[in-house]
C-alpha cells in the first residue's frame, strides 16, 4: 500500500459542527432534521455528502448551472467507485475518475468538482481531515487566440445590427463598443443606465450575487448609445431588461447579424467582446485598464488574456524586401 493511499490515524469519533448555513441545533452541532436527511460523519455515504454539498452550494449564492454541474460529476464519481463512507475515498478512487475523462477540459472540471466537495467536507462540515485530492492537479488548458474584428468588419456588423433591429443593435453595440460579456448583456436593465446627461450616458453593470461584486464597474457609452436606447424603448416599449432573451438565443442574434455582414467567418459573442478589447489597446490601455474594463479579476490567466489583446494592438511588423538580382 503506498502512503498516499494508507488510511488516516484511528481517532476518537467526534461529532461534525454544522456549516454556518445550514441548520443549526441547539448545541450548535450538525443536524439531521433537514428533509430527514441523517447527521454528516466520517462514516456517511457518497450520497449523503452529495446533498449536503449540494444545499452547502445552493445557500452559498452559485449559479444554478455550476451546482449542476458539480452534482453531476459527483453523481458519475459515486457511480465509478460505488457508495462508499466518505472517509475511505483515497487517492486511488480520485485517480479512477480523473483516468475516465476523455478531454483535458472534462478531467479538470471533474477535478474542481470533487476537490470542492473535499474542501467542504474538511472546511465546513469538519467530518474530515485529509483530502484525498490534494496530490492531483489541473492540467493546463491554453487559452484560445482572440479573433478580432477588422475595422471594415465592424463597421458591417454595426449596420447590419441597425437594420435587425433596436435589441439586435443594442446587443451587438454593448458587447463591441462597451465590452460586455453575453451575461452581462443578458443582465442588462433599464434602471443600470443613466441618461442624465444625454451627451454623455453611463452604464452601470452589476451582479446580484456578491461572489461577483469585484466585475462591477461604471462605463462611460457616448452620445450614439443614446440614440440606440432610445429607438429600443420606442420600439419595445417600456423596459426592464433590455435584451430579454436567452443565452443561446443571443449567440443565433450575432451569428444573424453577422452573416447579414457578409462576414463569412464565425462570430460570436465573446469575438465581440476580445474586438472591443484590441480597440482599446491600440489606444493605449495597459493590463490593469484591460482588467478594469473587462471587470476581470487580477490573476495571472487574466493577465495572460489581456496581454494577448495588447500584442494583437501592436502595429504590424515590416519585413525588408529582398532586393532584386543585378540590382
Amino acid at each position: 500500500m503506498s502512503r498516499s493511499d494508507a488510511p488516516p490515524p484511528t481517532q476518537a469519533p467526534r461529532r461534525p459542527l454544522q456549516p454556518p448555513l445550514f441548520e443549526l441545533g441547539t448545541d450548535g452541532r450538525l443536524r439531521g432534521h433537514v428533509a430527514l436527511v441523517p447527521d454528516l460523519t466520517p462514516e456517511s455515504s457518497l450520497e449523503i455528502a452529495r446533498y449536503w454539498y449540494r444545499r452547502y452550494l445552493e445557500q452559498s449564492g452559485h449559479p444554478r448551472n455550476t451546482v449542476n454541474s458539480y452534482s453531476y460529476d459527483l453523481a458519475v464519481f459515486e457511480m465509478l467507485i460505488g457508495s462508499k463512507p466518505i472517509g475511505e475515498i483515497r487517492p486511488r478512487d480520485i485517480a479512477l475518475f480523473l483516468d475516465d475523462s476523455q478531454t483535458r477540459s472534462t478531467r479538470k472540471r471533474r477535478l474542481t468538482s470533487v476537490s470542492g466537495l473535499f474542501k467542504f467536507l474538511i472546511d465546513k462540515a469538519q467530518v474530515l481531515e485529509h483530502d484525498p485530492t490534494e496530490s492531483f492537479y489541473p492540467e493546463h488548458i491554453p487559452l484560445k487566440t482572440p479573433r478580432p474584428l477588422f475595422r471594415e468588419e465592424q463597421e458591417r456588423i454595426l449596420a447590419a445590427a441597425e437594420a435587425d433591429g433596436p435589441r439586435a443593435h443594442a446587443a451587438v453595440w454593448l458587447m463591441l463598443c462597451l465590452g460586455l460579456s453575453r451575461g452581462e448583456v443578458l443582465q442588462l436593465r433599464a434602471d443600470h443606465v443613466d441618461l442624465s446627461d444625454p451627451e454623455q450616458p453611463v452604464v452601470y453593470v452589476f451582479y446580484e450575487n456578491p461572489r461577483h461584486r469585484g466585475r462591477e464597474r461604471k462605463l462611460a457609452a457616448g452620445a450614439p448609445f443614446t440614440a440606440i436606447y432610445r429607438r429600443l424603448v420606442e420600439e419595445h416599449g417600456p423596459l426592464d431588461y433590455l435584451i430579454p432573451i436567452l443565452p443561446q438565443s443571443l449567440n443565433k442574434l450575432v451569428e444573424r447579424v453577422a452573416q447579414a455582414a457578409g462576414i463569412q467567418r464565425h462570430v460570436t459573442p465573446q469575438t465581440l467582446r476580445d474586438t472591443f478589447a484590441v480597440n482599446r489597446a491600440r489606444e493605449g490601455a495597459d493590463e490593469a485598464e484591460l482588467l478594469r474594463l473587462l471587470g476581470l479579476a487580477d490573476d495571472s490567466r487574466n493577465r495572460m488574456s489581456v496581454r494577448r489583446y495588447i500584442k494583437l494592438a501592436e502595429p504590424p511588423l515590416l519585413a525588408e524586401q529582398a532586393a532584386p538580382r543585378g540590382a
